[in-house]
């Protein structure tokens, strides 16, 4: 297993540092096929587990959130609001559904829930210094992660929460803590990120990519299946694989953004 997923890694890799290097469309490209794949991956979940969601307009909803990502405009609130309503529509007609609220709901929250994620995640690429923030979310989370597996793995004794992840240990969260600070020390010295933000959220980090990991988790154990998709050999799908980018993309693009305005303050006082 653990050979698989390091042969995954290894091709993987090369993909996204090339795609968040080049930036622009080229790394909104990668993150919308991503999000897409994702998308399709919820889909094949609800129905495994007797939903009847209806995988198109959840595709199109984060197909919109991450054009409006790149270019927001009047006319894509315009089409988003018609996709939610013609959503809703659509499953009056569903007679084959048991639950059409639900499936209606799942519908919905699922292209809202990946695509809005993903979404902040491009979003945050076309800030200024957004190289290195998408990094510190890259390095950051992929260092929890990692660490968070290896220490589990062999030290992990104590459950962290057994009752929607029976495999994480306070162990293991203690290593993601680490494995997080090191890749928050990495991107403050490639890329001359703040040392304070960088330490500030390698902390944070770990604490939001649990949450993100465990509510993908609580989603599985719910309709009976172990991985989203077998698309990523060794990891799952790729709704596994992102799942806690959903988060933490969001938490680190709003304090980008605010450190931003805080940064802009002392100009306002500014006269000549």
């Amino acid at each position: 297993m653990l050979q698989t997923r390091v042969i995954s890694a290894l091709v993987a890799i090369p993909i996204v540092v090339a795609g968040v290097f080049a930036g622009g469309l080229w790394f909104w490209g990668g993150v919308l096929l991503v999000a897409l794949l994702a998308g399709w991956e919820y889909g094949r979940m609800m129905k495994a587990g007797g939903y009847h969601t209806t995988p198109f307009f959840t595709l199109v909803l984060i197909a919109l959130l991450l054009i409006n990502s790149y270019r927001s405009d009047f006319s894509l609130n315009c089409i988003l609001t018609v996709i939610l309503l013609a959503s809703l529509t659509w499953q009056l007609f569903q007679a084959r559904s048991a639950s059409p609220t639900a499936d209606w709901a799942l519908t919905v929250m699922g292209g809202l829930y990946i695509g809005w994620g993903m979404a902040h995640l491009a979003g945050l690429r076309q800030l200024a210094d957004g190289l290195a923030w998408v990094w510190l979310v890259l390095l950051c989370t992929w260092g929890a992660d990692t660490f968070a597996y290896l220490v589990g793995s062999r030290w992990g004794r104590h459950k962290l929460w057994p009752r929607l992840s029976p495999k994480k240990s306070w162990e293991g969260l203690a290593g993601s803590i680490f494995g997080s600070l090191l890749g928050a020390v990495g991107v403050a010295v490639l890329f001359n990120l703040s040392w304070a933000s960088c330490l500030f959220l390698g902390l944070i980090i770990p604490i939001v990519d649990l949450f993100g990991d465990v509510s993908i988790s609580m989603m599985k154990r719910d309709v009976g299946v172990k991985d989203s998709s077998n698309l990523f050999p060794g990891h799952g799908g790729f709704l596994d694989r992102i799942d806690s980018l959903l988060f933490v993309s969001i938490v680190v693009y709003y304090y980008a953004v605010w450190n931003g305005v805080l940064g802009m303050i002392p100009n306002l006082f500014r006269w000549g």
